[in-house]
């Protein structure tokens, strides 16, 4: 078994003459993404195998839930390749890491079939993009180094050397949408559903996206409790990237829709389920993608509110670029003026006016 000189036990077997009556697996403080991919590779290598609890007890160490989530969805992708060309992931070596690279430039995505079983997956979609191509190159380097740190003997990476996706930090594949746009979108949220309930719950979760500038994991890991009132403000206590907390105070037009939706509820998740449990991120794709094709906008999911909030923002005349960058907790001003940059990117190509030259080359009389 690759690896199987390291041990890598999550609870120690007692020896002899020990009491073993009342032991815990710590398995069961694990997030959900580190539960579930341990499960996986059980499925898959059986658990005797020291690969699914390392790997389960290496998301498990990630900071924030949408690092663990992006991390398992990339291990994933590693461990199918290297299964399918008959090698244990923690036996890949410098070729097969870096031919893991050639074949994700190359290879479709999985897409499910349409009319087929349940949960039927066929790999026809489009080429990984190069911020997926990145996440699944990361996620297998940082398998490795977890490894190294917590192994006896050490391991060498064999992701050190492969060359990563040059990403363009200033380009985002999500559309953007103007501030009429987004005006349209929060008035269909508010009024698209016959159910009262739903309906409260779309706007104020679009709202609090755009106005406290809120990732969608921050926002749905958000309580209830975390709700309070400082120096005036209502407020949101909630933990942003990095894993810190941070105090959001929240606008009148929010917070109305927010108490609105809450009706009275005092403790549980922010949003939730009609049985309290947590809201997941699927559901609110799907209910971003809903309001959109009924707006008669782009379909998109709940993460360019964020992006939006903070390019309309910086497009105020008044706006401080300083302010901005507190509210959207970014810890350096260049993440901050990206979203500039992507606006200007736009607004200002000199092909419009080429193109109105041109228009009128072709077309005198509209011209005139």
């Amino acid at each position: 078994m690759p690896g199987s000189e390291m041990a890598f036990e999550l609870v120690p077997v007692p020896r002899a003459g020990e009491l073993s009556t009342g032991v815990r697996d710590p398995r069961e403080l694990w997030p959900e993404h580190a539960r579930k991919l341990y499960a996986l590779l059980v499925e898959l290598y059986g658990e005797g195998d020291v690969l699914p609890p390392l790997a389960g007890a290496w998301i498990a160490h990630q900071r924030s839930d949408n690092t663990r989530r992006a991390y398992a969805r990339g291990f994933k992708v590693f461990e199918e390749f290297a299964r399918e060309h008959g090698t244990h992931p923690m036996a890949v070596k410098f070729a097969l890491a870096d031919a893991f690279r050639l074949w994700l430039e190359q290879t479709s995505t999985w897409v499910r079939v349409k009319g087929g079983a349940r949960n039927e997956m066929t790999r026809t979609g489009p080429l990984y993009s190069d911020a997926s191509r990145a996440n699944a190159l990361s996620a297998a380097s940082s398998f490795f180094s977890y490894w190294d740190k917590v192994s006896d003997t050490g391991v060498k990476n064999p992701f050190d050397a492969v060359q990563r996706p040059v990403l363009d930090p200033d380009y985002s594949p999500t559309p953007g949408y103007t501030e009429a746009e987004w005006a349209k979108l929060v008035v269909t949220a508010r009024d698209h559903h016959r159910i009262a309930a739903y309906r409260k719950r779309a706007y104020a979760l679009l709202l609090m996206l755009y106005t406290l500038a809120m990732r969608i994991d921050s926002l749905l890991n958000a309580r209830v409790e975390h709700l309070g009132y400082d120096k005036g403000h209502h407020v949101l206590r909630m933990k942003v990237k990095g894993g810190s907390w941070r105090m959001k105070p929240i606008p009148p037009v929010t917070w109305a829709a927010l108490q609105d939706h809450l009706d009275g509820r005092t403790e549980g998740w922010l949003f939730c389920t009609s049985t309290g449990a947590k809201l997941d991120e699927p559901a609110v794709w799907r209910l971003c993608a809903a309001l959109a094709r009924r707006a008669g906008l782009p379909v998109r999911g709940p993460h360019g509110a964020k992006g939006d909030g903070i390019t309309h923002a910086l497009a105020r005349p008044d706006a401080r670029p300083d302010k901005v960058q507190r509210w959207a907790d970014h810890h350096d001003s260049r993440t901050t003026q990206r979203y500039n940059k992507r606006r200007q990117l736009l607004d200002d190509s000199p092909g419009y006016g080429l193109a109105a030259d041109i228009a009128g080359a072709l077309n005198p009389r509209e011209a005139d």
